[in-house]
């Protein structure tokens, strides 16, 4: 069975009382942040950047460039996944980027100019870092809560199934709070001084995630919709302090 295929991810969500509940139906490939397209280019760019361009082997570089169309066409063809909707406008620029950077390189090939090819070989494995970055989870314990709050923000929010959204609102003060939670020394290792700012806007989501849950349970309409925008512009603030 071929690895895209339609596994359904079922939540139950119980609310009013411990016996009653509804489905939801979610492909699981939409809430996985992966773009298996790029991630095989690394098969490429790994032999490129780490054997070849170091020895300076220029024959093995020219070598590569009939699987570098293949795997570009391949990127220029995938479609982002439901959970990285967010990151399109990002992704579209990268994308144009890696397509500059590998005509680059057929040039260079082309001319057999060996400096040139060198250049671009740097700027094709720059550029496929960059889009790695863009949809590799920033941590774990934020990739968690995202599909979660892919859940709540694409498919339940926009037709006002706010019950339930009440049965996930715990889940997500659950995981907000393990967000605040992770161990200082490892944040900074990979934040620096940007740790600050990500403490402020975790504590911002989880502050947002327990007015999301105070708004449910409430009979204003208008305060749930506010609590859920608020929530995302909280997670988006976090993430972007990654960026």
């Amino acid at each position: 069975m071929r690895k895209s295929f339609t596994l359904l991810c079922v939540i139950f969500l119980f609310f009013f009382s411990s016996t009653s509940f509804s489905q939801i139906e979610i492909d699981s490939a939409e809430i996985i942040s992966d773009v298996p397209e790029l991630t095989e280019f690394h098969e490429i760019i790994y032999p490129m950047w780490h054997d070849a361009y170091p020895t300076k082997d220029f024959s093995a570089l020219q070598r590569f460039v009939p699987q570098i169309k293949e795997h570009v066409k391949a990127i220029n063809n995938a479609k982002l996944p439901g959970i990285l909707r967010d990151k399109e406008n990002a992704w579209n620029s990268q994308l144009n980027a890696l397509n500059m950077a590998a005509q680059n390189y057929y040039d260079a090939v082309e001319r057999d100019d060996n400096d040139a090819l060198l250049m671009a070989a740097e700027r094709l494995h720059y550029v496929f870092e960059r889009m790695m970055r863009i949809i590799r989870p920033q941590l774990k314990e934020i990739d968690d809560f995202h599909q979660t709050l892919y859940i709540v923000y694409h498919k339940l929010y926009p037709d006002g199934r706010y019950s339930e959204i009440t049965g996930l609102a715990n889940i997500l003060i659950d995981k907000a709070d393990t967000i605040t939670k992770i161990p200082q020394d490892s944040l900074k290792k990979r934040l620096g001084k940007k740790i600050s700012k990500y403490n402020i806007a975790a504590k911002e989501l989880y502050d947002a995630t327990i007015a999301l849950k105070d708004a449910l349970d409430g009979d204003y309409p208008e305060k749930k919709k506010e609590a859920v925008e608020a929530m995302h512009t909280a997670y988006q603030n976090l993430d972007a302090v990654f960026n």
